[in-house]
């Protein structure tokens, strides 16, 4: 056995907090879309409920990548699941925003056009180039992290009290306007992607 082998360090185990947090974002997804479509998005209350699931995958989301990198828990596990809850989240939130009518249909089938073909790509070379998310695509997880919470909230509630009303809409529209900026950069940072890609294809022979 050479020196380098037997001081090799041993490879963390899957059973470790950063992946329990992936695996629970996982889980909560079907809950956040029942949430948040339930009563075709009219309830106040369970849309306030997707919310706060929504605000804890994207807390643990964070949380768990920190930890895994100041703990040395990066794990192969990790690298697949984390961005496939990641997109499974935002997916749901997409999609189910565009059937209760807050968010056009174009949009979400651009964005997760977008960010599942990135992803796929991402995983499908990750043994053999690792492309580092940029500050662009961190950028606009926030951006879009920001605008889909947003407006999963009951802006546009019916029973909203009337002094209310309009600064609601303002408020609702300002996600929207969030919304655009992060589908803007969704693109671009895809463009990035794709270059990056492009610059070590030799590396994918």
């Amino acid at each position: 056995m050479t020196d380098s082998a037997a001081t090799e360090a041993p490879k963390p185990s899957n059973w470790n907090l950063p992946n329990a947090l992936t695996t629970l974002r996982i889980v909560l997804v079907p809950f956040f879309g029942w949430a948040l479509l339930y009563d075709g998005g009219e309830s106040a209350t369970s849309r306030i409920i997707a919310w706060v699931i929504f605000a804890v995958a994207m807390i643990t989301d964070k949380i768990d990548g920190d930890l895994a990198r100041a703990r040395n828990l990066v794990t192969d596990f990790g690298k697949i699941a984390d961005p496939i809850a990641d997109k499974a989240m935002t997916g749901m939130a997409l999609i189910a925003l565009s059937i209760v009518g807050d968010i056009w249909w174009w949009v979400t089938i651009v964005v997760l056009l977008r960010e599942w073909s990135v992803t796929l790509l991402r995983l499908s070379v990750l043994r053999k180039v690792v492309i580092a998310a940029k500050d662009l695509g961190k950028l606009k997880t926030t951006v879009q992290a920001l605008a889909l919470g947003g407006l999963t909230l009951p802006w546009l509630d019916s029973d909203v009290p009337a002094s209310l009303e309009l600064p609601f809409q303002v408020v609702f529209y300002v996600f929207q306007a969030c919304l655009a900026v992060a589908v803007g950069l969704t693109l671009w940072s895809g463009f990035e992607f794709y270059k990056e890609l492009w610059k070590q294809r030799d590396q994918l022979r």
